[in-house]
């Protein structure tokens, strides 16, 4: 009699477990992903770091950053990504770029930035681009991004449109600028037909998850002041984003100087230009005035450290801007003065760059690497509601980086690992707006083969277009 009892008290243990976990595991909230067990760099104001962490994904967008025990428990993941012994981070983003340039990656090197475009590249884009060229270059330089935890970027470039189409077929983030000069293009051949086709874009793609559209005026040396005036008008009625090159080199300085008694940033200033949409690359030959009149005005500002240092164009005041709080975000540019898109590089070359031309190894901490290319990057492209943190109600754009390569062994601090030893191949899984778009370094939303092969056809025929240059 006495052990019927304690079987039954036994049994009716087991049930009363087996009903309560039951029960627990139906409360469980339901959500689409879990990133478990990895070393959670949220980026965020506190720039809090979760061992053992975890983020949960649901509809595009994190619910939950925690550890990994706790939201276990807490919800129920439809899929979940084991990033025990890797890091999480948020996604990068590639504050500047021409994505579909890949296409000329090594055409011309060792050059300054004038001879550069003049005798090169615009005319070999005057022979070889055109749609076609453009869908190519981009589903390749998409492909390259993604390999490397880049989420979103920032284009500059023509058929902008077609640009557009394959970043959201490709599941990628992308603040696409349409590129508006003063002389005929590939995809424009004048101002009025420029226009046209910014507006027609910016209308068509706004309101879009994944991809928001900009007009992109080149430069103040290559658009009119009158033209320039025209696109901050279609900019206040579409409240649209414009995208510009900035101060750049010291020779556009000189140049709009004496034209315009005044220098880039002054003159962009003083016909009203420049608004919290606008976004600037490079701002290497900015002094302090300019740099509070960009603060001022809300403009963000992208910083390209290898390519100014490979075309000589000089070396922005980083540390200035950092320190003034200028929206500052990092850029790769195009592979063509790169020569590659890889945001771990720039990350850690602009933490380099700026101790040796301070004579100051504190002058752009790894950190403050990882900012720029993050949280910094979002802000400098004006998305920091949305992205470049890994917080709750933000966009779930998220990365899984291996630790564990000859290259990254032994790890002490996290930052300085990610920005001093860690490399695109060390990426493992890419999620965007909460969709995996590589998976274990395979990618799932574009076809590399037949990338590789297109590449390699569009370089045969790049090269035979500019034999009797």
């Amino acid at each position: 009699m006495n052990f019927t009892k304690k079987l039954l008290a036994a049994l009716l243990t087991i049930l009363l477990c087996s009903s309560s976990a039951l029960a627990q595991r139906r409360a469980a909230e339901r959500v689409d992903l879990l990133v478990s067990g990895g070393t959670v760099v949220t980026m965020d104001r506190g720039r809090r770091v979760v061992e053992d962490g975890a983020v949960a994904v649901r509809g595009g967008r994190i619910v939950a950053v925690g550890r990994r025990g706790q939201l276990a428990r807490r919800y129920a993941a439809r899929e979940v990504i084991d990033a025990r012994g890797r890091a999480v981070i948020p996604g990068l983003i590639n504050g500047h770029t021409h994505v579909p340039m890949v296409l000329f990656r090594g055409l011309a090197d060792d050059l300054d930035l004038n001879e550069w475009l003049t005798r090169y590249i615009f005319p070999a884009e005057a022979k070889n681009v055109t749609e076609e060229f453009v869908r190519v270059g981009t589903r390749l330089g998409l492909a390259e991004m993604i390999r490397g935890g880049t989420t979103t970027y920032c284009d500059m470039y023509y058929f902008e449109d077609a640009i557009a189409e394959e970043t959201a077929r490709a599941g990628v983030r992308g603040l696409l600028g349409e590129t508006v000069i003063d002389f005929p293009v590939a995809d424009n051949k004048t101002w009025a037909d420029a226009m046209r086709y910014s507006e027609n874009f910016l209308r068509k793609w706004r309101g879009h998850p994944l991809v928001t559209p900009a007009v992109a005026p080149h430069a103040p040396y290559t658009v009119s002041e009158e033209h320039l005036k025209e696109v901050r008008a279609l900019s206040d009625r579409l409240n649209a984003a414009v995208v510009i090159h900035l101060s750049e080199t010291r020779k556009e300085v000189e140049d709009i100087s004496a034209q315009k008694g005044a220098r880039p940033v002054e003159y962009l200033a003083r016909i009203n230009f420049l608004s919290p949409r606008t976004v600037a690359a490079h701002t290497v030959h900015i002094n302090e005035g300019e740099i509070a009149l960009l603060r001022r005005h809300g403009v963000g500002s992208v910083h390209n450290p290898e390519s100014n240092m490979k075309l000589a164009s000089g070396v922005a005041p980083v540390p200035a801007m950092l320190r003034e709080g200028l929206a500052l975000g990092l850029g790769t540019d195009g592979a063509a003065s790169n020569n590659d898109l890889s945001m771990w590089e720039a990350m850690d070359y602009a933490a380099k760059l700026h101790k040796l031309s301070s004579n100051d190894p504190r002058a752009v901490p790894a950190e403050e690497a990882l900012a720029m290319a993050t949280v910094g990057g979002a802000r400098a492209l004006h998305m920091e509601r949305d992205i470049g943190s890994l917080e709750e109600g933000k966009r779930a754009d998220l990365v899984v980086v291996d630790l564990d390569a000859l290259h990254q062994t032994p790890l002490y601090n996290i930052y300085s690992h990610l920005v001093y030893a860690t490399k695109a191949s060390d990426v493992r899984t890419v999620v965007i707006e909460g969709r995996v778009v590589m998976r274990d370094r395979r990618l799932l939303t574009l076809d590399e083969a037949l990338i590789r092969q297109q590449a390699r056809d569009f370089r045969a025929r790049i090269s035979k277009s500019l034999e009797n240059r």
